[in-house]
């Protein structure tokens, strides 16, 4: 499952520099220039889960494998992309086609690295991004109303989308985000088709100096405050120090390095889990001999659907799924242990999966 987080920025804020951390797969030339991230770096992140660690620990599987999410590295923004200012379009459709946005704001003071707005401004920041976002979508929004207007007057159902662009197009005019507007599954589906970026689900990380990372500082405060009413989550990092920890091969040196610095994990695990609540994601595990393996599916899905994650067959074939609760499993160590004590349970196509649930599923080829 393809899911992708964007990391999207001003120049110079540490973007390519948390994604040279998260990745497992990529590297982003992290330099101190306009530019020099050109084409999206893709990276498939892991997902820490000490879940699976504990599964695979009573298992005793050749392998484990845990599930990922892609994080995309899209170039530095600037102010007029939405008009096409420095590369501007290539880099909207980029985030345009991603499933979140991860928003590295600057919260650092550094005159070593180059900013084109002046004095740090976190907010301001911010705001530049929001608006070239915003004003992408209000040109998308005029030019769907433009094309609708006359077939509405003839057909109710797009006379009801018509209404709900109009919407859309007020909204954005007060320089606020589609995703600020509450609007309704159903409503939802008159703008599905145009991907507009500020529908988007958004974290923050407030990329601040060494001294900040635990207590943060005047920036980050500043950024925390200017998102309160955006239901947005912040995540303190400094993305060099993260960079530096995801660098280290040996566990025990990582281990030691965090204790200097007085951490108890690396702020990406949290950004990482932060990104998978954000898409509204869900894991199960499968438990076998050969492999115990984490599974990403969304938040709601039934059985049959999280069974097609693992192949297609499996979802067009679905007879039932037999099911065990993650705490269960734990507490009884096994497999068989829950059969015995009557925890396992063979569930049909209307059951709704759930958060660590351990499954195999029985279907017809």
């Amino acid at each position: 499952m393809a899911l992708q987080a964007g990391i999207v920025g001003l120049p110079n804020v540490g973007k390519s520099t948390l994604f040279n951390a998260v990745s497992n797969s990529a590297k982003a030339q992290a330099s101190n220039y306009r530019f020099c991230t050109i084409d999206p770096n893709v990276g498939l992140v892991d997902v820490p889960d000490p879940r699976l660690e504990k599964l695979s620990e009573l298992v005793k599987p050749e392998k484990n494998v845990p599930t990922q999410i892609e994080i995309v590295d899209i170039a530095g923004l600037v102010r007029g992309a939405s008009k096409g200012e420095g590369l501007g379009n290539k880099f909207l459709a980029n985030i345009r086609e991603v499933d979140a946005i991860i928003h590295v704001v600057r919260c650092f003071e550094d005159e070593n690295i180059l900013r084109d707005e002046g004095a740090i401004n976190p907010v301001s920041d911010k705001e530049i991004i929001d608006t070239e976002l915003q004003l992408k979508d209000l040109d998308s929004v005029e030019k769907k109303i433009q094309k609708s207007e006359k077939q509405a007057k003839s057909d109710p159902k797009l006379k009801a989308e018509l209404e709900i662009l109009v919407r859309c197009k007020e909204h954005l005019e007060k320089g606020k985000s589609i995703r600020e507007l509450a609007l309704t599954k159903e409503e939802k589906a008159a703008i599905a088709d145009m991907f507009l970026l500020t529908d988007k689900p958004v974290l923050y990380v407030a990329n601040v100096d060494e001294p900040s990372m635990h207590t943060g500082n005047k920036y980050s405060e500043a950024l925390i405050a200017s998102v309160k009413d955006e239901n947005a989550e912040v995540i303190l990092m400094n993305n060099s120090i993260e960079a530096q920890i995801a660098e280290m091969e040996n566990p025990e040196d990582q281990q030691l390095f965090m204790e200097e610095y007085k951490m108890t994990e690396p702020a990406l695990d949290r950004l990482i889990h932060a990104a998978y609540k954000l898409l509204g994601l869900y894991t199960y595990f499968t438990a076998g001999v050969q492999e115990v393996r984490a599974w990403t599916i969304h938040e709601g899905w039934k059985a049959p659907q999280a069974a097609g994650v693992i192949h297609t067959d499996f979802e067009k074939g679905f007879i039932k799924a037999e099911v065990i609760s993650y705490n269960d499993y734990i507490q009884y160590g096994s497999e068989a242990a829950c059969r015995e004590a009557g925890k396992l349970r063979i569930e049909g196509k209307e059951y709704v999966v759930k958060d660590g649930d351990v499954m195999h599923f029985r279907f017809n080829v």
